[in-house]
């Protein structure tokens, strides 16, 4: 924070503790240099400082000021030394090591020309994940079946996931239906969206894999029990099954509804809409200009948000909700 950046936020806090002028107007803006305006703005970027709907610049309370401080300086810092590391490609050379150690004459027989590997115990598993998303250059797509994750798990993969993000990895996630009952696993999910990650809800069994730079791939031994392990698969022919796979698992999946998801969107309007107006399946997706298929999958997420058992209960619901006014 410069020091300029400094006394026009706290010039800020000096006018926000002034009285209110009598007429409850707010006062015209001081006139300010181009240079104060650009320092204004970056007070705003580093969530110092907001501005209102009318271009005031009001400050944020001092603790959330020094929270922002705080936050910038450790992601610059944690930016700086993970460029560092790829500079002197230190984490490369740490899994070299361990590649190039002598290796048992069985163990190295067993691995010779494999694309397929097991990895025992979920340990083995976490140090895969940790060496396919440091590498990853791309994308990383994940499936959650259960759609609940523990703390500890939400520990563990919420700096894998955020390192992805800020390096521009595209991220890509389908979870269980039971999330939306678990607020902290919903919580971590739409904090994640928020940096840029992609959520999806599937009401439908999906199977649990993991894949990176669809190049490599993890899928438990064990589907019934991850902890036994995991099958590391790198035959392209395999992981690009695996890629269809989930890419037919997400295309079935829903969006992750916002905090504010109460409303119903705009699509979501029109298939009730349809249901006042036309009889069939085919003449409303017609009219929508959807496919019937689309038509159906919407209507399905309708009526499972309101809980509806048919298409006249769906009607009623969204009429008692003023989802149809």
């Amino acid at each position: 924070m410069s020091e300029e950046e400094e006394r026009l936020y706290r010039a800020l806090l000096r006018r926000d503790a002034s009285p209110p002028p009598s007429d409850a107007q707010e006062p015209d803006p001081e006139p300010r240099t181009s240079a104060e305006e650009s320092t204004l703005d970056r007070l705003v970027a580093l969530g110092l400082a907001t501005r209102t709907g009318q271009g005031a610049v009001r400050p944020v309370p001092p603790p959330r000021a020094v929270d922002a401080l705080i936050d910038v300086r450790l992601r610059r810092l944690r930016e700086d030394l993970e460029n560092e590391a790829g500079r002197h490609s230190v984490v490369e050379s740490l899994f070299l090591e361990r590649r190039n150690a002598a290796p048992s004459p069985q163990a190295a027989a067993d691995d010779h020309g494999r694309t397929v590997k097991q990895l025992h115990g979920i340990e083995a598993v976490r140090e895969a994940i940790d060496e396919l998303t440091f590498f990853a250059r791309t994308e990383d797509l994940t499936t959650e079946p259960t759609g609940l994750l523990t703390p500890e798990s939400i520990a563990v993969s919420h700096p894998i996931n955020m390192r992805l993000l800020r390096r521009g990895v595209r991220l890509r996630m389908i979870m269980g239906a039971a999330i939306m009952k678990d607020d902290t696993t919903l919580a971590y999910m739409r904090d994640l969206v928020s940096h840029g990650a992609e959520v999806r809800i599937s009401h439908h069994p999906i199977e649990r894999v993991i894949i990176v730079d669809r190049s490599a791939a993890l899928t438990p031994i064990d589907p019934a029990d991850t902890s036994v392990g995991a099958l590391l698969v790198r035959e392209p022919g395999l992981v690009a099954t695996l890629v269809t796979l989930y890419e037919r698992m997400w295309e079935a999946a829903e969006e992750l509804p916002g905090e504010d998801a109460d409303m119903p969107s705009d699509v979501e309007r029109e298939i009730l809409a349809m249901l006042r107006e036309a009889d069939k399946d085919e003449t409303a997706a017609r009219r929508l200009g959807m496919s019937v298929r689309t038509y159906r999958k919407h209507l399905a997420g309708v009526m499972r948000r309101l809980g509806a058992t048919n298409r006249v209960g769906a009607a009623l619901l969204a009429h008692e909700k003023g989802w149809l006014s």
